[in-house]
């Protein structure tokens, strides 16, 4: 099994993941602000510069559902 980030189906993962955020109606820096994290690493996230585990996606998954107050 091919374990890069640059393999079709991690490119595959990465335009679902920023395909499903604007679905949502989410930017980068808004998803990123649900996360608690820097809008780099959505950006790093959906570009495949940067591995997603399980547990961030997770986050990811759950952060694009619910509003910020």
């Amino acid at each position: 099994m091919n374990k890069t980030i640059h393999s079709k189906r991690g490119a595959i993962f990465c335009e679902m993941l920023a395909a499903t955020r604007k679905e949502s109606g989410l930017t980068q820096r808004e998803l990123a602000k649900r996360l608690k994290r820097a809008h780099t690493f959505v950006s790093k996230c959906e570009l495949g510069e940067r591995r997603t585990d399980l547990i961030e996606f997770y986050w990811i998954c759950r952060a694009r559902r619910y509003r910020v107050p």
